[in-house]
This record gives C-alpha cells, sequence and structure tokens, in this order.
C-alpha cells in the first residue's frame, strides 16, 4: 500500500491533541473540586472529597504530560520512506498495520485501521531493523514482517 504519511501524522496529532484537551478539562474540573471555600466551615465530607479530588487532578498532570509528549514526539519524527523497521516506519504485522511512533489505540487513515507502536514497546524491540519478508521471535512465537513503508 502506498501511505501517505504525512495525513498519517496528522490523524495521529489530531486524536493526540483532542486526547490532551479532554485530559486537560477533566484535570482542571477536579482541581476546581478540590478546592475549599474557607469562607465557610468545612466539613469532614467536603474536606475528604477535596483530597479525592486533589489526587485524582495529580494523575491527570501525569496524563497532560504524556499527551504533551507524544504530540511533541509526532512533530519531530521523520515519516520518509523507511526500508527497515525504524521510527517513522508504517509496518504490516499478521495483516494489521502499526506506525512506528507513539503509542495510540486504534484509528482509521486511508481507509486502513492502524495503531501507533512506541519504540519503547517490546514488539518494536523484536521487530527493529527487520526488513519485509523477515520472520523474528515475539513472547515465543514467529511473525512474519510483511511490509515496511
Amino acid at each position: 500500500m502506498n501511505w501517505n504519511k504525512d495525513h498519517i501524522r496528522e490523524t495521529m496529532l489530531s486524536l493526540e491533541t483532542a486526547a490532551l484537551k479532554s485530559a486537560r478539562d477533566t484535570y482542571l474540573g477536579y482541581v476546581l473540586t478540590a478546592r475549599l471555600d474557607r469562607s465557610e466551615p468545612i466539613e469532614n465530607d467536603e474536606h475528604a472529597q477535596a483530597e479525592i479530588a486533589s489526587d485524582l487532578a495529580e494523575g491527570l498532570d501525569d496524563k497532560l504530560h504524556d499527551y504533551a509528549d507524544k504530540i511533541e514526539k509526532l512533530e519531530t519524527i521523520d515519516f520518509g520512506p523507511k526500508s527497515t523497521v525504524v521510527e517513522g516506519a508504517v509496518v504490516k504485522l499478521s495483516g494489521r498495520y502499526f506506525v512506528i511512533a507513539v503509542s495510540t489505540s486504534q484509528f482509521n487513515c486511508h481507509g486502513q485501521e492502524l495503531m501507533g507502536i512506541s519504540t519503547m514497546a517490546p514488539i518494536f524491540q523484536a521487530i527493529e531493523g527487520a526488513r519485509a519478508g523477515e520472520t523474528v521471535q515475539f513472547n515465543g512465537r514467529k511473525i512474519t514482517v510483511e511490509s515496511v513503508e
């Protein structure tokens, strides 16, 4: 398949930007509920709810950084043509297409379903440097790299 990798990058950036916005909105919602109105007496359950909201906001803060990091990485990856499995390649394994960039859920682009995988993913470690037609071992199974673009 002849991929328009600029379109793939833009699709992935759009997905990650939307996820960042959603996480940011959720984060701000939790931050606002974590603030107590000090001008009124504070009841125990209000204090407990504020603490829970604060803890959740902290967890979401990590997510915000993850999405921002993914966006930054997508903007810098070379998505040019590839002949081996490296960052920026579109790889077909077991009939499925993967983009070597950042981890994502499945998404559609060019009428095909793809999924982003990170260079930190164990599957990438197994297929890194492979060419189309080569077979690699992953979790005790043989996997053939069907195509690399």
